[in-house]
């Protein structure tokens, strides 16, 4: 592991759970001026470890490559922080981006996210809109969302407006924002947004820079129904006005009674409408 000394555009943080064929595909797809950004990987205790001069023999899109191994699964919101603390320790970065294993960028994701917080030095976290796609069964469908802070902090009160993959926030902001949360185990990404945009502007950019993978046997799923818990204890924790806090605790318990099953054909048949 190298530590950089001059300062980098950004580092992208992807964590690992026994997904090679997805983390290759995910690093693929990353495109940017290789000398100007890292990439770092945390292996959560894969049964086939990750190592990093394997990728660099494979990939030549990306300079900078670091693998940090769990010995052992800790699960993600421990991966993420570990990865946090060693960006803080050894990098010098203007922003931290993320990916997940299996997720794909658009080409110019990297380029226009940077472009845009170039240009509005004051936001301190930027997402996308993006694309869902069930490979198996072929259905995808569009994720739009509102772009500007004030709105995005309204939707915030009853639901993560942010896809995780798809967010790019300034490195400084953790030193006040701490780390993700240990203590919201499924919704480690919303507490921690909500934190952000507390501190900082937000904004989302209208253009699809991601394609997310959807996985039936990934966390999401298999683990909804906590998730849908975590989310109404995190609405409980950071939206302060009543009435906000009533209408998201709602909203999720409405969603709730939708049967797991016809959340993906239900948001294509809207889609198509």
């Amino acid at each position: 592991m190298i530590t950089e000394h001059r300062q980098l555009d950004f580092c992208l943080l992807i964590p690992c759970y026994n997904n090679p064929q997805g983390l290759m595909a995910s690093l693929e797809s990353v495109f940017y001026d290789a000398d100007r950004f890292a990439v770092v990987i945390i292996d959560d205790g894969s049964a086939i470890p990750v190592y990093a001069d394997q990728i660099k023999s494979e990939l030549k899109n990306i300079g900078s490559i670091t693998v940090l191994r769990n010995e052992e699964n800790r699960g993600i919101t421990n991966a993420l922080n570990r990865g946090l603390q060693w960006i803080e320790e050894h990098l010098s970065v203007q922003y931290i981006a993320r990916l997940d294993c299996g997720d794909l960028c658009h080409p110019q994701r990297f380029y226009r996210q940077m472009e845009y917080m170039t240009t509005h030095p004051d936001i301190g976290l930027l997402g996308s809109w993006s694309i869902f796609e069930d490979k198996k069964s072929m259905l995808r469908y569009e994720y739009k969302t509102p772009t500007d802070h004030e709105k995005i902090k309204t939707q915030m009160c009853w639901r993560n407006v942010f896809i995780h993959p798809t967010v790019m926030f300034r490195a400084d902001l953790i030193s006040q924002s701490g780390y993700y949360p240990a203590d919201f185990l499924f919704a480690e990404d919303y507490v921690f947004f909500w934190k952000l945009i507390k501190i900082a502007p937000s904004h989302i950019l209208d253009q699809f820079l991601v394609t997310c993978e959807i996985n039936k046997e990934g966390l999401s799923f298999r683990n909804s129904k906590q998730q849908r818990l975590e989310h109404i204890k995190v609405i409980k924790d950071q939206v302060s006005g009543p009435l906000m806090k009533i209408a998201g605790i709602l909203r999720v318990k409405t969603l709730s009674l939708i049967p797991k099953r016809l959340v993906l054909p239900l948001k294509h048949w809207i889609k198509k409408q």
